[in-house]
């Protein structure tokens, strides 16, 4: 598995993980090429986007941090960075997200970042557990979300 930099052309198969998930159930919103490049590959306030690629050149997941500016949809205090990510469900479980999460660790300590904020749904008990096992320590509680912070060294 290797992990870069997202790229425009990489969209469509980006779109093709979110889809999967939706199929899956592990997602609500799907994600067409478009969208994805909005939200997350050519986003003004990214920070990095990245893919896991496996040997033969498919995507296996994606993660994206954003730097939180006033007025963002999560309510996430401005200045901090906001993370997502998505990983194939034929992925899960090997090293996947691990490994995106080093990459866009480095990134936000190079961008600067003092905390990254997940906003993670109360009932998505995979992300929670992911999000926890590297260090992210919950500190505030929505409606029916938790939001867990990370601590950039």
């Amino acid at each position: 598995m290797n992990v870069r930099g997202a790229i425009p052309d990489d969209a469509e198969a980006i779109s093709d993980v979110l889809e999967e998930l939706v199929a899956a159930g592990k997602r609500t919103k799907p994600g067409d090429a478009a969208f994805v490049l909005r939200h997350y590959i050519v986003d003004p306030d990214r920070v990095q986007c990245s893919v896991a690629v496996d040997d033969d050149g498919r995507i296996l997941g994606l993660q994206s941090l954003k730097r939180a500016r006033e007025g963002n949809s999560y309510g996430t205090p401005v200045g901090w960075g906001i993370i997502g990510t998505h990983v194939r469900p034929s992925a899960a479980r090997k090293g996947v997200g691990r490994g995106l999460f080093a990459a866009i660790r480095d990134a936000a300590h190079a961008a600067g970042l003092e905390r990254i904020e997940a906003y993670i749904g109360a009932d998505n008990d995979v992300a929670l557990d992911y999000y926890g096992a590297l260090g992210f320590r919950v500190h505030r509680h929505e409606d029916g979300i938790v939001c867990k912070v990370y601590e950039v060294a």
